[in-house]
This record gives structure tokens, C-alpha cells and sequence, in this order.
């Protein structure tokens, strides 16, 4: 059986914003908790008049 987790901007580890060097310690932490990564990408989230990037991770572990 597997669990996935969505890592998002909105994630405790970035405030908010998105930061490589944030990011690269959020993976290192999971993966000590067996996340491994899956895949990543930028979606583009509704705004008022515009849209913005939002940096988004796809994890899984086994359980």
C-alpha cells in the first residue's frame, strides 16, 4: 500500500514563497521520513486579474 503527500508553496516550510534551497531541505526531511519525490510542476492558480505559479511536489511512501 502507498500514501502520497502534495508539497505545496503553501507547505510549512516555505512561508509562502518559493526557495530552492527551502525546498531541498523539505525533500531531505522527508525523505528521512521514506517520502521519496515523484514528480513536480507549476499550476497555475487564479488570482485577482491575474494568475500566479504555484510550485507543486508529489511524494509517496510505503505504509
Amino acid at each position: 500500500m502507498k500514501e502520497y503527500k502534495v508539497l505545496t508553496q503553501k507547505d510549512k516550510w516555505f512561508s509562502g514563497k518559493f526557495d530552492p534551497i527551502k525546498l531541498e531541505g523539505a525533500l531531505n526531511s522527508y525523505a528521512q521520513q521514506g517520502w521519496e519525490l515523484v514528480t513536480c510542476a507549476t499550476a497555475d492558480v487564479p488570482g485577482f486579474g491575474t494568475a500566479r505559479q504555484e510550485f507543486v511536489a508529489i511524494l509517496v511512501r510505503n505504509i
